[in-house]
């Protein structure tokens, strides 16, 4: 689902691998793993099939879910909703990351930032792996439909299908815009969430799924600058590593400019109210500067590199403002108009 994940020449599949990572081969689609080393004990092994499931990414999209949920109740939900639409989301979201974690296997013992990977190091096999990423999609399928409705569960296979179809196996190694529309399986939360309260799905919900897409981009394209010699050895086409720092500083100033305007939106759609507004002007107004700040730097020639690891994070910072501001407009918020 994601995340948020949750990355370029495709000529340069012969590139070498780096040193220590557990790889035999130096080809994409030769290498090996040569079986981790170290004593296999139970809690290693559940702590790597935890990492096939990209917790991190998994927060980042809860954080989106609950504010959702919150928003379209103008209110407290009921706790087992949320309870089991947070369990649920979680469980495709981790399909979804064990999913693509076999599908990238090759091009993750290539890049350095991916070299502690499960399936990397040997400490859960492929087969292992596929079978994990199939049982997790069943029971968070069953579990959404189940637990809270058949649209949830609907949306669940689509957020799983989205990532691990359409942006890890159609997008990914094609073009330089694979963030762009692979990111729709990140926006998926705040479909599960509004849905799952509402039983359908309305305007507000789809302004904020816009906004997670048109964050997207300049959440994920700084960081591809700094793994851009990652991206090259394992043939992604990832902007930061096929484009210059110039471009990619502008596509990211315009996409942030869009997410902006595309927050504020919630205002007249949804009726969010001034608390909402304050927050999402304010943290937008400060992404943006960074933004900008990180363009001009590209544009005179001057080092990106740090700048491009702040706007990272800072965007990180920024979408959970945001959320912030969803969650408490039910109880602070008065309306603006």
């Amino acid at each position: 689902m994601n995340h948020l994940d949750t990355a370029t020449h495709p000529e340069s599949h012969g590139s070498h691998a780096p040193h220590g990572h557990g790889v035999t081969g130096t080809r994409l689609g030769t290498v090996e793993p040569v079986g981790y080393q170290g004593r296999m004990t139970l809690g290693r092994k559940l702590k790597a099939y935890v990492a096939l499931t990209k917790p991190r990414i998994i927060e980042l999209l809860l954080v989106a879910t609950v504010p959702t949920m919150f928003f379209a109740q103008q209110g407290v939900p009921d706790f087992l909703l949320v309870l089991n639409t947070l369990i649920g989301g979680a469980l495709a979201a981790g399909a979804a990351g064990a999913f693509n974690c076999y599908i990238d296997r090759n091009e993750d013992r290539l890049m350095r930032r991916t070299a502690k990977r499960p399936l990397v190091t040997g400490e859960v096999g492929e087969r292992e792996a596929l079978i994990f990423a199939w049982v997790l999609s069943v029971v968070s399928v069953a579990w959404l439909t189940l637990g809270v409705s058949v649209l949830c569960g609907v949306l669940g296979v689509v957020a799983i299908a989205l990532y691990a179809v359409f942006y890890s196996i159609v997008l990914k190694r094609r073009t330089a815009q694979n963030i762009v529309w692979g990111g729709i399986a990140g926006c998926m939360p705040v479909l599960i969430g509004w849905a799952a309260v509402r039983g359908t799905l309305e305007w507000p919900a789809f302004v904020l799924f816009a906004f997670i897409f048109l964050w997207t981009p300049p959440h994920y394209w700084p960081l591809s600058m700094k793994y851009a010699e990652d991206y090259s050895r394992a043939g992604v086409p990832m902007l930061g590593a096929v484009d210059t720092a110039r471009t990619v500083g502008a596509q990211v100033v315009l996409y942030a400019w869009a997410t902006v305007i595309c927050s504020l939106l919630l205002i007249p759609v949804g009726d969010a109210g001034w608390v909402y507004g304050v927050i999402a002007l304010i943290s937008g107004g400060w992404f943006t500067y960074h933004c900008h700040k990180l363009y001009g730097l590209a544009r005179v020639g001057k080092p990106t590199l740090k700048q491009a690891m702040y706007v990272f994070h800072g965007s990180i910072a920024y979408i959970t403002f945001v959320f912030v501001g969803v969650a408490l407009d039910p109880f602070l918020g008065g309306p603006i108009f």
